[in-house]
Parts: C-alpha cells; sequence; structure tokens
C-alpha cells in the first residue's frame, strides 16, 4: 500500500503538466486553426486574427481567476467570524479580485484597439 502511495505521489503531478500537451496533440481541438494553410503569407487580416484570438483567450483566463479570487474572498469573509483581521484580509482580496477585473478588461480595450489600429479600420480606412 505504501508503495501504491508513493507512485501516486509522483504519476498524479506529472499527469497533471502533461495533460496540456496531450490536449494540444488531438488536431480536432486545436485551439489555432491556421485558416490559410502552411506555406501562406502573413497578411495584416491574419495578424488581426491572430491578435484577437490570443487577446480573447487571454482576457477569459483572466476574467477567470479574477472571479475565481473574488469568490474566495467572499468566502474568506463569510467565514472571518468576528475576527476583524481575518476580515480585512478577506477586504483586500475581493479588491484586488475587483482591480484585477478591471486591468484585464483595459487590457481587452487596448488589444482591440490597437488591432483595429493596425488594420485601419480604427480610422474607417
Amino acid at each position: 500500500m505504501k508503495y501504491l502511495k508513493k507512485i501516486g505521489k509522483v504519476v498524479s503531478p506529472v499527469t497533471a503538466l502533461l495533460l496540456p500537451f496531450m490536449s494540444l496533440a488531438a488536431p480536432a481541438l486545436d485551439p489555432f486553426p491556421d485558416p490559410i494553410g502552411p506555406g501562406s503569407p502573413w497578411t495584416i487580416a491574419r495578424i488581426e486574427s491572430l491578435i484577437e484570438r490570443i487577446g480573447n483567450f487571454m482576457i477569459f483566463i483572466g476574467i477567470i481567476i479574477a472571479v475565481i479570487y473574488i469568490i474566495w474572498g467572499g468566502i474568506k469573509y463569510m467565514t472571518a467570524g468576528g475576527d476583524a483581521k481575518k476580515a480585512e484580509e478577506a477586504r483586500g482580496a475581493i479588491l484586488n479580485g475587483i482591480i484585477g477585473a478591471a486591468v484585464v478588461l483595459g487590457v481587452g480595450v487596448i488589444l482591440r484597439t490597437a488591432a483595429a489600429l493596425i488594420t485601419g479600420a480604427f480610422f474607417g480606412v
């Protein structure tokens, strides 16, 4: 039984680390499919599309992390009881989560503006 516990302590983290790479091996689940094909030129539209997809993905992940942080702060606040120090730490976590979400959304606006400037769509060209 001790032998299985030792194996489990090694296999579990290795599996968790390798899981993203295993999912990238499936061609049907490619998150960034190449619509033009290999060996094709990089056009402004292709660069815009790539920036938009990467930006949207990063914004999505950032918002999920911010929401989880806000929820965790709320749970800490509810379980603080009468302890003022724990309640203050929980309020700080909630505030940091809100600030993080605002920063992520601000970066999203910057990315969309940059993509519009690169393609000329910002000026109606």
